[in-house]
């Protein structure tokens, strides 16, 4: 849906450039438009951009939420890495009950928190990308940095606005 407004969790710059170069590396050129992100709503209406600032600029005025890299995903036509934060789910929850009403299906089902490093492969190409991250995996801690607000485009996207965590 173009002018839909996407919020993700903004990644700490090490693990940005990590897994950014994780998604350039596997990631089907002529198909990757974004750098490595989080989502964690994928379609809020356009009409909610301030409110949505708002409410990101006041969940951001807390700690930032423990997290950590726990695994690999299997998408069927691509490979993420399962991101599993209980600060970050609790964030996400708030911000679903305040757009209660308000989101898609897709936003208001269960919440996978992943990134993902490649999409729209052929399977045996993911399958093939899965064993090989699979051989060197060790889950490590994730830093979070804030929460970002943006509008789809149609395939890139615009920020509209980002607000780091306090601490």
């Amino acid at each position: 849906m173009s002018g839909a407004l996407i919020v993700t969790a903004a990644l700490g710059p090490e693990d940005f450039a990590w897994l950014d170069g994780q998604r350039r590396a596997y990631f089907p050129p002529e198909r990757n438009q974004l750098a490595a992100h989080l989502t964690m709503f994928h379609a809020l209406p356009p009409s909610a951009e301030a409110e949505a600032a708002r409410l990101l600029a006041r969940e951001a005025a807390t700690p930032a939420p423990a997290a950590k890299v726990a695994g690999l995903m299997n998408l069927g036509r691509g490979v993420a890495y399962r991101i599993v934060s209980d600060d970050l789910e609790s964030i996400r929850r708030s911000i679903a009950e305040h757009f209660h009403g308000f989101l898609t299906a897709q936003d208001s089902q269960g919440w996978r928190p992943h990134v993902t490093v490649m999409n729209k492969a052929e399977p045996s190409a993911a399958k093939a990308v899965l064993r090989e991250l699979e051989a060197s995996f060790f889950p490590r801690p994730l830093k979070i940095a804030g929460l970002e607000l943006h509008r789809y485009l149609g395939g890139p996207w615009e920020r509209l606005g980002r607000w780091s965590f306090r601490g």
